[in-house]
């Protein structure tokens, strides 16, 4: 497990911009973090660590969490599912809507796993909730068993928790 420190220098590798992409919104901004090879890993170590051994591939939701779910599965020695945003796929096999602030949105997923698989569900970040949530559905549908979700951070003002009380995040802002 990376050690206080650390993750400490790891999340001050990630800029907050305010006002993008529109007024009053804070983005956190993972792209510093990400050019970092020790930050990267840092944070990735961190990701696994709760869940070590309990899953057999990766689910990672589009799109800044592909990035950390493929260092995820690579880490982990474990294969990577894609969960893309609707008309991504070829040939979805499970489709899952879900509300945005205004209207809604779908996620689709391939049915590329064993029945029973254990899953971990990696996000960038936990913040309405909504995304993973549609995530913890869309699994099942295509045969496998959420063990457990690993986000880089959480946006506790945003409410996401109650969505997803099961999260695992590495950082909170």
């Amino acid at each position: 497990m990376p050690t206080t420190e650390d993750l400490a220098r790891a999340e001050a590798l990630i800029r907050t911009i305010p006002d993008y992409p529109e007024p009053g919104v804070l983005f956190r901004d993972i792209t510093p973090l990400l050019a970092d090879a020790e930050g990267l890993r840092c944070v990735i170590d961190a990701m696994i660590e709760p869940f070590h051994g309990q899953f057999d591939v990766v689910a990672g939701i589009e799109a800044r969490g592909f990035l950390l779910a493929a260092a995820v599965a690579m880490v982990a020695d474990v294969g990577l599912v894609p969960i893309r945003k609707a008309g991504k796929l070829p040939r979805p096999a499970a489709a899952v809507d879900y509300a945005l602030e205004y209207g809604t949105a779908t996620i689709e997923a391939h049915d590329d796993i064993a029945s029973g698989t254990r899953v971990l569900l990696v996000d960038d970040v936990l913040a309405t909730g909504g995304t993973l949530q549609a995530a913890h559905e869309l699994v099942p549908a295509i045969g496998g068993v959420v063990v457990a979700t690993s986000v880089l951070m959480e946006l506790p003002a945003l409410g996401g928790r109650a969505l997803v009380p099961d999260a695992f995040a590495v950082f909170t802002a």
